[in-house]
């Protein structure tokens, strides 16, 4: 084991909405008490400018006064994943650079999604143009095919990685593949650390022996993925399914509502408002709210969800 996978990630690892205001401007403001939130329900770092944090929907410049932004509020209580992917390599070059100047612990990229990768060489290399920015900070593959429309073998871009991506921690692996999830977690023996992404299949990637997982219902139902992890660990796994059945519950209301403005709804229903979506993603209506909340409040959502920091 290289030092860049010495330290391996235990627990949950939150991808924070990036909290807007009105007219869509980031509200800063906004994230300390987020990051408190999610310090105080046992989260143990944060996954920031992602899919969840619309990264992808931002500027250069508002990304990295974002990602500087989380990283301050962190104050090394969470450890802190920047995703620093861009259609452009070489503005993705610059975010990992911002990213390591402001004390981050580890970055993560996609990769472009209008000129696709094709090969696992063309992976490596483009790859390695943005671990260039930051040669200190661990970098994760950040594998979400169903966004990029990226698929490709990851145990052979793992095996093949060893000794051409020296900053190579691992994937963070989002698809509901266990199979592979799998054996990326014995490819190159070990070497390599899986997180896993698919929060609705936490209890299938701990059979497996994962122990670090990324995602975004983290951010308002950590107390119920918690307790489903103590529960396996108890040998409790009728316990561990129910709690894993509420979680399923909960991604089917979402995924109903729209995905991603269906959650930035449910984090004002916590009492910690990050605001609406940016388009090209639909603005939640009034009329969806109410009819969610009842949906939420039929599977108990609010018995076992988040509890929002006090200021």
């Amino acid at each position: 084991m290289n030092d860049m996978t010495a330290t391996r990630i235990q627990g949950l690892v939150a991808a924070p909405f990036t909290p807007m205001h009105a007219d869509g401007s980031i509200h800063t403001e906004r994230i300390h008490e987020i990051v408190q939130t999610l310090i105080s329900n046992g989260i143990k770092g944060m996954f920031v400018c992602g899919s969840t944090g619309e990264g992808p929907s931002m500027t250069t410049a508002e990304r990295m006064e974002a990602a500087a932004t989380f990283i301050r509020a962190a104050d090394k209580k969470l450890k802190v994943f920047v995703h620093v992917g861009h259609n452009s390599l070489q503005e993705a070059q610059q975010l990992a650079a911002h990213a390591q100047e402001h004390g981050a612990d580890f970055i993560s990229a996609t990769l472009p999604t209008y000129f696709k990768i094709q090969t696992i060489p063309g992976l490596i290399d483009s790859l390695a143009t943005i671990a260039a920015g930051a040669p200190r900070l661990p970098l994760f593959y950040y594998n979400i095919p169903a966004l990029t429309g990226i698929s490709l073998d990851m145990v052979a871009f793992l095996e093949q990685a060893a000794g051409k991506l020296p900053t190579l921690a691992g994937i963070k692996y989002t698809a509901p593949f266990m199979h592979d999830f799998q054996a990326c977690m014995h490819a190159s023996e070990g070497r390599y650390e899986l997180l896993y992404g698919t929060d609705e299949m936490l209890l299938s990637a701990l059979a497996t022996g994962s122990h670090g997982f990324i995602g975004s219902t983290y951010n308002f139902a950590a107390p119920l993925y918690l307790e489903l992890i103590q529960a396996f660990n108890d040998g409790q796994l009728q316990k561990a399914q129910q709690c894993q059945l509420r979680s399923v519950e909960m991604v089917r209301i979402i995924v109903k509502y729209g995905g991603l403005r269906a959650q930035k709804a449910m984090m004002r229903m916590i009492g910690l408002d990050c605001g609406n979506v940016r388009l090209p993603l639909q603005p939640f209506e009034e009329n969806e709210y109410i009819s969610m909340e009842k949906d939420l409040r039929a599977i108990g959502f609010f018995d076992w969800c988040t509890r929002v920091a006090k200021p």
